[in-house]
């Protein structure tokens, strides 16, 4: 009898993923708030607003799931910065509902955090690292981190830059995006002060499905191998498509009027998940070939 893997967030990007890895050999469980997807692939979808802690408590009991893997988040950083009261509410809100719920039940809960809890001045950062946000979204990271963390069955799983195209669903992909931008001869603006070590979706979706399988707890970091600033990452990508780099513009993310302060360099050591991990970290060249080639199995 298959294991229950409960998934929020399934018309993301980083769920999508998850849940191709998972659907063989997990009873896979989807929410969001979305509509349910007409092709059903086999997966349990339900159509829930999170924030509604009675309808969130009975679906979980009704599903007593093994495992959760709380991909669901806002993660806009300009509008968390400006609409604080609900990024509070869903990123620290619904984690603690449902990090109650795991530790009621014995499931073991699967956060994902990021990588811009930290404050970017050093770069490679270690799960031994404290975080310093310098933002609003990152603080609500924080928070449901040590929420997550307080549990005694769960992982807090520090996400770089994902890069890929979506698997399922759509979510909010940059490479997507900037691809469709590509095709049609416009340029596209990348920040080079950001340095960041990019994992592609593929990898990720795979990490966070062993992750929910093997014995591992504790603070983890998916990243690739690869440490590099957004503007030269976003040039190799537009170069290796085929399309002039020439087409990647520059830009400072920092200089930019209204916008929240991003962390300079937050790139992310990997060494634990190679060590902990079945599932290779690979560079961003070797996940870029993987998220384009990439086929899901219905």
């Amino acid at each position: 009898m298959k294991k229950k893997l409960l998934v929020t967030g399934f018309g993301g990007f980083v769920a999508g993923s998850v849940i191709a890895h998972a659907k063989d050999d997990w009873e896979v469980h989807a929410v969001d708030r979305i509509d349910i997807p007409e092709k059903q692939n086999g997966i349990n979808y339900y159509s829930l607003d999170l924030l509604d802690n009675e309808k969130l408590t009975k679906l979980f009991k009704e599903i007593n799931p093994d495992a959760v893997i709380h991909t669901a988040a806002l993660a806009d950083i300009d509008f968390c910065q400006n609409n604080q009261e609900i990024a509070e509410k869903v990123n620290v809100g619904v984690t603690k509902a449902i990090a109650d719920l795991c530790g009621q039940s014995g499931a073991k809960m699967i956060v994902c955090s990021t990588d811009t809890v930290f404050d970017g001045k050093k770069g490679m950062y270690t799960e031994e690292d404290s975080p310093n946000p310098i933002n609003f979204y990152a603080e609500t990271k924080v928070k449901a981190e040590e929420i997550v963390g307080a549990l005694d069955n769960s992982v807090v799983t520090r996400l770089s830059l994902v890069m890929g195209l979506p698997v399922m669903g759509s979510g909010n992909s940059f490479l997507a995006k900037t691809i469709t931008k590509l095709k049609l001869g416009e340029s596209v603006k990348f920040p080079a002060n950001e340095i960041r070590t990019p994992v592609d979706v593929i990898t990720l979706g795979s990490s966070l499905v062993e992750l929910a399988e093997n014995d591992f707890t504790g603070i983890i970091h998916l990243s690739s191998n690869t440490r590099i600033n957004r503007f030269e990452m976003a040039q190799q990508i537009a170069e290796k498509l085929g399309y002039s780099k020439d087409l990647i513009i520059a830009s400072d993310s920092n200089a930019m009027e209204g916008r929240a302060p991003r962390p300079n360099d937050a790139s992310l050591d990997n060494s634990l998940a190679k060590k902990e991990l079945n599932t290779p970290m690979r560079t961003l060249m070797e996940g870029l070939e993987l998220t384009m080639n990439f086929k899901l199995e219905k």
